[in-house]
């Protein structure tokens, strides 16, 4: 699973990047097979004015399904990424199931 990590309105830092590719590879494991490609934007819309500005989208590209796309907002980052990075891994894991429950 290839996991691509851009940033808007701050440089991201090494810490940043080991956070949310852990936090992802931890929620999507159980789909990994599924997976092509993960894209991440993280980012403040504020700037230095402070506030629930900051934001996480997740965009997973997934085999023979529709992507899933998830987005979250609010004022500590790594509680961003971590709330996109569960509720990215609860969707996938719905969509694998309903892809195996139409096979049958």
């Amino acid at each position: 699973m290839r996991i691509d990590i851009k940033s808007s309105g701050f440089p991201i830092t090494a810490a940043l990047t080991d956070h949310i590719e852990r936090r992802l590879r931890f929620s999507l494991t159980r789909s990994s097979d599924r997976i092509v490609r993960t894209a991440v934007l993280v980012g403040d819309s504020n700037g230095p004015r402070g506030g629930e500005d900051k934001f996480c989208k997740i965009q997973i590209h997934m085999k023979r399904a529709p992507q899933v796309f998830i987005e979250d907002i609010g004022a500590e980052l790594y509680a961003v990424i971590d709330r996109a990075a569960d509720r990215a891994g609860r969707n996938v894991a719905k969509r694998v199931d309903r892809l195996k429950e139409n096979v049958r």
